[in-house]
C-alpha cells in the first residue's frame, strides 16, 4: 500500500504518539528542554526544527497527490430547504427526538461515572450528537445547537488523565468484551460532527487528539493490544472470535486525519487496514476476492460493522489512492446490493445462516427476504449504514445505482422504521406479520426505550439533505425529487437558485425551475430512476430523450425562469419472490408503485394475510386506484384489483405496527 513520507525518526510535534494525557500536553517550551538536555546547540534546535517542518509539508504535499476526487460533491450547509413529504419526517424527528427526548447528559454520565450497567453504552452519546450535528448542518436551528453546545461541555469534563473518554476505569483499558474501543469510536464521531458543522473549537479539537492519542498509545502491535483482539463479537453465540467493532475505528481515525493532516492518525489507519478488519478473516482480500458478504465472517458476518469498517476504507482510499481498496469496497457494495438488500432497501437476517444474531448478519437476505424462518431482519442501524456507505460510493464513482439504493431505502425501509409521533425508531422490522420489533440492545432512561437503532433512524433522515441536491465540475445534480429550493453557485460562480415544485411521491410530476444570476451555460444533472422506465422530460417544453438507471445531463446557456418538467412512469408492478433455500417462501408476490412498496396492513382489514392473485393489465402492470386514506396518518392507500375482489394496500412505511398490527408485504398466492 502507498505509505506516506514520515519524518525520519525525528519527533517533529505533529506526528509524536504521546502514551498519557501528561505527555500531550507537553509545550513545545517543554519539547525544547527535553531537546536541550541532549545538549544540541541552538543551530542544531532550531535546524531540527526546521527539518520537521519541511517533513510535514512534504507529507501534507504527498497526500494531496495521492488524493483522489470526488465525482461529485454535497452542497454547502445551508444551500438546501426541503419542503413537503420528507421534511415532516425531518422536522419531527428533530423536535420529537433530538430536541425532545434525548436523555444527552445521562448519556454522558456513563463516562463520568464509569459504571455503565451494561456494555457498549457509550455509543449512545456519540450516535445522538452525530445525528443532531447532521440536522443543525441542514437547518441551522439556534436551539439544537444549544443542546448540542451543552452536552459536548459536559462531556468533556469526563476526560480521564490517560486522555481517554471511556466508560471503562483507565487501569483496564483497552477494554475487550466490554465494548471500550467501540464506545470511544463513537465518542470520535460524535466530537468530529460537531467540530465539522457546529463549532470548530480548538477545545474540542484538542480533546479529540488527546482521546485518539490514547487508543494509539494503548492499541497495535506487541507490546500493545491487538485491534483484532478487541471486540465482543461471535464470542457470546461460542463461535471463532470476529472482533470486527474495533477495526470500525478506521473511519473516524481517516476523518481526524483530514481535519489535522497528522501523520499518526494516518499511520494507525493504514495499521488497521494492514490487520484485515477481524481476527481470522482479511475483510479487505475476501472482497477483494467477490467473497459473498454473508460468508465473509464465519459465524458472525456482522452487517453493520463490516459496511461501516468499508466507510472508513473509502475514505482510505481517498487518501491514499490504493486500488485494491477500490476493489474491495466496489466488490462488497455491489454485492450487498445484489445479495442482501430486500425489496424495501435494507437487509441483514437472524436465519437460515446465522441463527443467534439477532437480524444484525448478512444472510443471502435478498434472496431468503420471503424464507419463513426469518424472525428477526433488517436491523435500523444497518439500514442507515447501508445508506451512507451507498452515500459514500455515489459521491466517488457517481453510480447512479447508489442513489436508487437510498431511495428506495429512504421512503420505505427508513420511514417505515419511524414512530408516527418521530420519537424514536424500531429496532429491526419484518415484512410480513409483526411489521415493528422494537426490543434488543438498549436501555430505559425515564421510562422510554433508547436503543441504537432508534438514535441512529434520526442520522438516516439527516442525511437526505446532504445527498438531495449535489454538485460535480460542471453544475447542480439533483438526486432526489422532493419539494424545495436550492441556492447555490454556477461552475462560474454566480448565483444559482433552483426550485423543485412536486408532490413526489404522490405523483410523479416535477418541476425544475433554474434561474442563475446572468445567462451561463452549464450542466444539470438529473437522476433517471431505474424503475422508471418511461420518463417523459422536457427543457421548455422541448421534450429530449432519457435513459433508466442513468443520469440525464442537459447542457445549455440557462436563464433565469428556465424549466425543466419530468413525468415520472409511476405504473404499478409485481415483483415475485425470490428463490431461497426454503420453497416455502417461492408462493409470494409483492405489488410496487414507482419507489414505493405497498403492503396491507392489519389496522385497516382483518383479513391482511388471505391468500390472492393481483389482477394486470396485458402489459403487466397492475390498475390501482387511489383512494382517500382510512387512517389520518397514512401517506397512500390504493385499491387493488385481485381475484376475490378489490383490497386496500397502502404504502409501507404507513403502516403503524407500534400498537401491534400486523402487516402482509409479500401476498400469499392460492
Amino acid at each position: 500500500m502507498p505509505r506516506i513520507v514520515r519524518c525520519f525518526g525525528l519527533h517533529c510535534p505533529e506526528t509524536a504518539m504521546p502514551a498519557t494525557h501528561k505527555a500531550r500536553k507537553t509545550t513545545v517550551t517543554a519539547n525544547l528542554k527535553t531537546v536541550m538536555k541532549t545538549k544540541l546547540s541552538d543551530m542544531l534546535l532550531k535546524a531540527a526544527l526546521l527539518f520537521c517542518a519541511l517533513c510535514a509539508a512534504t507529507t501534507s504535499a504527498a497526500v494531496e497527490r495521492m488524493r483522489i476526487n470526488d465525482e461529485m460533491r454535497p452542497l454547502p450547509a445551508g444551500a438546501i430547504q426541503m419542503s413537503g413529504y420528507l421534511e415532516e419526517y425531518i422536522q419531527k424527528s428533530i423536535n420529537n427526538w433530538n430536541k425532545g427526548k434525548l436523555p444527552y447528559h445521562e448519556f454522558v454520565n456513563f463516562f463520568r461515572t464509569h459504571a455503565a450497567p451494561q456494555f457498549a453504552l457509550g455509543e449512545m452519546w456519540g450516535k445522538a450528537v452525530r445525528s443532531g450535528c447532521m440536522f443543525y448542518r441542514y437547518t441551522h436551528d439556534a436551539e439544537l445547537k444549544s443542546i448540542l453546545d451543552k452536552t459536548v461541555a459536559d462531556l468533556l469534563t469526563t476526560q480521564d488523565a490517560n486522555g481517554s473518554i471511556s466508560c471503562t476505569p483507565a487501569d483496564k483499558q483497552p477494554g475487550s468484551e466490554n465494548g471500550d474501543l467501540w464506545e470511544r469510536k463513537y465518542v470520535m464521531l460524535g466530537l468530529e460532527e460537531y467540530y465539522a458543522h457546529v463549532d470548530s473549537s480548538p477545545a474540542v479539537l484538542e480533546a479529540l487528539k488527546l482521546h485518539t492519542d490514547c487508543i494509539i498509545a494503548q492499541v497495535g502491535h506487541a507490546p500493545k493490544k491487538e485491534i483484532t483482539d478487541l471486540g465482543w463479537s461471535a464470542t457470546n453465540i461460542g463461535a471463532e472470535p470476529c472482533h470486527i467493532e474495533s477495526s470500525t475505528l478506521l473511519e473516524p481515525f481517516m476523518r481526524l486525519f483530514n481535519l489535522t493532516g497528522e501523520q499518526r492518525y494516518l499511520d494507525f489507519a493504514t495499521y488497521i487496514v494492514e490487520s484485515g478488519g477481524t481476527k481470522h478473516y482479511n475483510l479487505i482480500e475476501l472482497a477483494c476476492a467477490n467473497t459473498p458478504p454473508y460468508l465473509m465472517s464465519g459465524h458472525y458476518p456482522k452487517a453493520y460493522e463490516m459496511m461501516s469498517l468499508f466507510e472508513g476504507l473509502v475514505e482510505y482510499y481517498r487518501v491514499t489512492g490504493d486500488a485494491k481498496c477500490r476493489q474491495a469496497f466496489l466488490n462488497l457494495y455491489n454485492n450487498i446490493r445484489t445479495r442482501e438488500i430486500t425489496i424495501i432497501g435494507n437487509g441483514g437476517a437472524d436465519r437460515p445462516f446465522h441463527p443467534y444474531v439477532a437480524g444484525e448478519a448478512w444472510g443471502n437476505t435478498a434472496f431468503e427476504q420471503t424464507n419463513p424462518a426469518i424472525t428477526r431482519m433488517m436491523e435500523t442501524c444497518v439500514g442507515v449504514t447501508w445508506m451512507k456507505f451507498c452515500s459514500q460510493v455515489l459521491r466517488l464513482t457517481g453510480d447512479p445505482t447508489a442513489m436508487d439504493e437510498i431511495e428506495k431505502y429512504v421512503y420505505n425501509g427508513l420511514l417505515g422504521a419511524m414512530k408516527p409521533s418521530g420519537d424514536g425508531f424500531s429496532y429491526v422490522n419484518l415484512l410480513n406479520g409483526n411489521k415493528v420489533v422494537n426490543y434488543g440492545w438498549g436501555w430505559k432512561f425515564n421510562g422510554f426505550y433508547v436503543t441504537c437503532c432508534n438514535l441512529n433512524g434520526p442520522m438516516g433522515l439527516a442525511y437526505i439533505p446532504y445527498v438531495a441536491v449535489m454538485e460535480d465540475g460542471s453544475g447542480p445534480v439533483v438526486n432526489l425529487y422532493n419539494a424545495g429550493s436550492v441556492n447555490t453557485r454556477t461552475p462560474g460562480g454566480q448565483p444559482l437558485h433552483l426550485t423543485l415544485d412536486t408532490e413526489f411521491p404522490l405523483s410523479g410530476k416535477v418541476v425544475i425551475s433554474i434561474s442563475p444570476e446572468q445567462k451561463e451555460k452549464f450542466t444539470v444533472k438529473l437522476r433517471i430512476p431505474a424503475w422508471s422506465k418511461g420518463t417523459v422530460l422536457a427543457v421548455n417544453g422541448k421534450r429530449m430523450e432519457v435513459t433508466a438507471g442513468t443520469y440525464a445531463a442537459i447542457t445549455r446557456k440557462w436563464s433565469k425562469g428556465d424549466t425543466v418538467e419530468l413525468t415520472f412512469d409511476m405504473a404499478c408492478r409485481l415483483v415475485d419472490a425470490p428463490h431461497g433455500t426454503d420453497p416455502a417462501g417461492d408462493n409470494f408476490r409483492a405489488v410496487v408503485r414507482g419507489p414505493i412498496v405497498l403492503a396491507r396492513d392489519e389496522n385497516i382489514d382483518a383479513r391482511y394475510a388471505e391468500p390472492v392473485k393481483v389482477q394486470t393489465r396485458p402489459d403487466g402492470t397492475v390498475d390501482i386506484r387511489p383512494v382517500s386514506p382510512t387512517l389520518p396518518a397514512t401517506k397512500m392507500e390504493y385499491l387493488v384489483p385481485t381475484d376475490r375482489g378489490d383490497i386496500r394496500m397502502v404504502d409501507y412505511a404507513s403502516v403503524n405496527g407500534w400498537e401491534g398490527k400486523r402487516i402482509c408485504t409479500w401476498l400469499p398466492l392460492p
